[in-house]
């Protein structure tokens, strides 16, 4: 079904190109073509099927644009996005592999010194 809307906005495309440049910015274009007055379409008539077909088209276009998100395909088995997955794997990464260490690192902690079991003020008591 999406290539199916897609083609359809691709021809509805083309054809709305061909009527916007078959059309004359001055009255002109294609209705300046049938002059004679023994024809069957007049030229304003000309003029009103172009301007029809031209916001006929545009408006297919659009309303086919909207209609084609309901059927973009989607891949079922990937639920999160491909940088989510990618920020997970690089937590589960040990980060020592990541990156060298170039002396930044923080230093193991040193064991605090013992303190007496006395308070200073207790050994001055004495």
């Amino acid at each position: 079904m999406y290539v199916f809307i897609s083609i359809l906005i691709l021809i509805a495309a083309i054809l709305l190109i061909l009527i916007v440049l078959i059309q004359n910015s001055k009255g002109g274009g294609l209705a300046s073509g049938f002059s004679s007055s023994n024809q069957i379409m007049g030229v304003r008539k000309t003029t009103d099927f172009l301007e029809k077909a031209t916001w006929s088209l545009a408006g297919a276009v659009i309303v086919l644009s909207i209609v084609i998100t309901a059927f973009i395909p989607r891949s079922e088995q990937s639920t999160q996005s491909e940088i989510r997955q990618q920020v997970n794997e690089a937590i589960s990464i040990d980060p020592s592999t990541i990156a060298p260490d170039f002396g930044t690192a923080q230093q193991p902690a040193v064991p605090a010194e013992e303190t007496p079991a006395t308070a200073p003020a207790e050994e001055n008591n004495k």
